[in-house]
């Protein structure tokens, strides 16, 4: 799950706890990467997903990381993938064709 937004009026306390947890992991607390001036970013967060559930779920459990590091922002755009839908290539195993 990505999040793109904007922080909303970041003290320096804020913007500082922002650049020091420098990371670009999915992880399920989420971590930032932002602009040189800390005023747009991307949150990404790994969301575990039960077998029912969808995109709205996913997004509520992302915003609800996103809320747990308590930094003012406005939301411009979320991004979901559901990695149950992605199929991995294998190197060095022959694709199956048909024909």
């Amino acid at each position: 799950m990505m999040i793109l937004g904007t922080f909303d009026a970041l003290d320096d306390a804020a913007r500082d706890a922002v650049r020091a947890a420098g990371d670009t992991a999915f992880t399920e607390a989420g971590t930032f990467t932002h602009d040189q001036s800390v005023s747009a970013f991307t949150f990404r967060c790994q969301v575990p997903a039960g077998p029912d559930d969808g995109e709205n779920e996913a997004t509520r459990s992302a915003m609800a990381a996103l809320e747990a590091h308590g930094h003012p922002y406005r939301l411009l755009r979320v991004a979901v993938t559901d990695m149950r839908d992605i199929k991995i290539r294998r190197k060095g195993r022959p694709r199956m064709t048909s024909g």
